[in-house]
């Protein structure tokens, strides 16, 4: 609660605030709060335990879940997991930003079936199959366990790491929402 309350403040101590996110693609698409938004990233998480809360650049000592304070720049974000200490990235979508990191992989889980087809270029997983019960969230978990491990090995390769994206911006610790 101290980082949420901290970085609200300084959002509204320079005009901004978290009402002016999320981006407008997500607006488009009904996120109109950043609330809905965190609420669904909240659900992403699945029903396990919160083993560590960290802020920007905290490096991860626990293991399991751990939630960072990082911007809600995909970039950014991305660049402070890694900075953290993530070895791979996993990456939902629901719009299909085509961000990549020159450390780690980022492994492009697409929302639906329709963005996987409209851009299939930089999605690496479908995981569409849930909504349309073809597959259940074990099954896609197990799915994209094996994926994760396949690119962990080098056995496989991110659709960002094909195309050399290589997306690092550092948080400056301003107000990026």
């Amino acid at each position: 609660m101290q980082l949420m309350k901290s970085y609200g403040a300084r959002a509204k101590a320079v005009g901004s605030g978290f009402e002016m996110n999320p981006s407008p693609g997500n607006m488009r698409d009904g996120l109109l709060t950043d609330a809905m938004k965190s609420a669904g990233a909240a659900k992403k998480g699945g029903n396990s335990p919160v083993n560590a809360v960290l802020d920007y650049p905290e490096y991860a000592t626990a293991q399991g879940l751990n939630l960072q304070c990082t911007p809600g720049n995909d970039v950014e974000c991305v660049t402070a997991q890694v900075g953290a200490g993530a070895n791979v990235v996993l990456f939902t979508t629901g719009l299909g930003t085509p961000t990549g990191n020159p450390i780690a992989p980022v492994v492009k889980l697409a929302t639906n079936s329709g963005l996987t087809q409209r851009m299939r270029d930089i999605i690496d997983v479908d995981t569409g199959g849930i909504i349309f019960g073809e597959k259940t969230i074990q099954q896609m978990g197990e799915e994209i366990l094996e994926f994760v491990i396949q690119t962990a090995s080098g056995e496989a390769r991110t659709k960002a790491e094909g195309k050399g994206q290589e997306d690092f911006i550092p948080w400056k610790r301003g107000i990026s929402l």
